[in-house]
């Protein structure tokens, strides 16, 4: 791994611990991740493999990264003051982002290191055609990570909004798990 997919992963972490106390939901709430996410989609994702069973372990994962984001989406705690909304990721959140990025770390250094002749006999024996398959699935598993957390509180925020304004409460909460 080079020190800029370091980066690129820490900051994908730093993002949701930065999110563990309140913070109004505004373009940088999502304009960051994504922006992130896209650079990391246009580095690696070229080609997107399709021999043997590359495409079902590009799907196993995207899959992977799509249950952690809407998870993590829903166990974030959404707030509505007046005009304004409020996001705070809290323990179960961060624990799957982190969960889910962590993981994408430590298999990336374990292959670099020790692991690449185990993921080879795997790769043969799965019929994985390539190292890219490899490389796709979890950069498309960090995609739908990111896109499906993020739309999942988008969605969570609209509903605060509606029942907000529905009632003409000035203070709405909407909390995951209560």
């Amino acid at each position: 791994m080079t020190t800029s997919d370091w980066i690129l992963d820490l900051a994908l972490i730093l993002v949701v611990l930065r999110q563990m106390r309140w913070g109004r939901i505004d373009l940088v709430f999502v304009a960051v991740p994504i922006g992130i996410v896209s650079f990391v989609a246009y580095k690696y994702l070229n080609p997107i493999p399709t021999g043997g069973n590359d495409m079902l372990l590009i799907a196993v994962f995207a899959a992977i990264g799509t249950i952690l984001g809407i998870t993590g989406g829903l166990a974030t705690h959404v707030r509505v003051e007046e005009a304004h909304t409020f996001v705070r990721a809290g323990f179960t959140a961060a624990s799957l982002w982190i969960l889910g990025m962590g993981a994408r770390l430590a298999f990336a250094v374990w292959t670099a290191h020790s692991g690449g002749p185990t993921i080879a006999r795997f790769s043969a024996q799965h019929h994985i055609t390539s190292a890219q398959a490899w490389v796709s699935a979890m950069i498309l598993m960090v995609l739908c990570e990111v896109g499906t957390r993020i739309a999942t509180i988008l969605i969570r925020v609209a509903v605060a909004r509606s029942k907000t304004s529905a009632t003409g409460l000035s203070v709405a909460a909407v909390n995951a798990g209560h």
